[in-house]
């Protein structure tokens, strides 16, 4: 069972929001909550997919890895849901799942998800819309990757960063640097580097902290694109870019 402040902090997610009744019954009857301590991994990929996890504390990475290689897909944050299509193909997964934090994560049977897609029309078209938004996000990262340098997806990022820590100017890296550097596609030299070249462009850096001093300056740098980024990091429609 899960407890009701849980329940109704998971019920507000665009997944589950426009369900039943009594298929959200169904998941907070059988799914559960469980604390995991930081660097646990969840499952791995090539792994079948059980659970269809959400995160209600903490911070999740998804990565990958080849022969001695890795890297990092995805950074999930409360209050996020993964990995929803290989629970609905009831297939493995393709990515690993571990906690760069204490996380409270609850874990809803595959199989409930999978029989109410078929029986609840609300919660299937919420299915089809969270992944439609998990298409466009995907399609928008990878633009980033292959249309901007280190640097610039750095600079985008600590907009981002920026944004959902209050905007005050003031960000806590609260990953480890190397994790952020492999979710940015760069070796944590190159991360070095990127930050180095930001400091003319309007940022002061001390360990894990970095503040914004001159925003228009970063900004221009990084010439957010609503094609690229989320809508509220970027600039006004018909602002000029770079």
């Amino acid at each position: 069972m899960i407890r009701p402040e849980n329940a109704a902090e998971v019920r507000q997610l665009e997944l589950f929001a426009t369900g039943s009744e009594t298929t959200f019954l169904s998941f907070t009857e059988t799914g559960f909550v469980q604390r995991f301590p930081r660097g646990m991994v969840l499952f791995r990929e090539n792994e079948p997919a059980d659970f269809l996890h959400v995160v209600l504390g903490g911070t999740v990475e998804l990565f990958a890895g080849s022969d001695k290689r890795e890297t990092t897909l995805d950074i999930v944050r409360p209050v996020g849901v993964f990995i929803l299509a290989a629970v609905l193909n009831d297939e493995v997964y393709l990515q690993s799942a571990r906690t760069l934090e204490p996380s409270d994560i609850l874990m809803i049977p595959a199989e409930k998800v999978r029989a109410a897609m078929d029986t609840d029309p609300g919660f299937a078209r919420a299915i089809v819309m969270e992944l439609a938004r998990s298409y466009r996000r995907t399609i928008k990262d990878l633009k980033g990757m292959k249309l901007r340098t280190g640097a610039e997806r750095l600079a985008n990022w600590l907009l981002r960063a920026d944004k959902e820590q209050g905007g005050t100017g003031e960000i806590d890296i609260r990953i480890e640097k190397r994790t952020l550097a492999s979710r940015l596609g760069m070796t944590p030299e190159n991360l070095s580097r990127a930050f180095s070249t930001l400091r003319p462009h309007g940022i002061e850096i001390d360990g894990s902290r970095v503040e914004i001093v001159r925003p228009d300056a970063l900004i221009a740098f990084a010439a957010p694109d609503p094609l690229v980024d989320d809508p509220e990091v970027s600039p006004p429609a018909g602002r000029p870019g770079r």
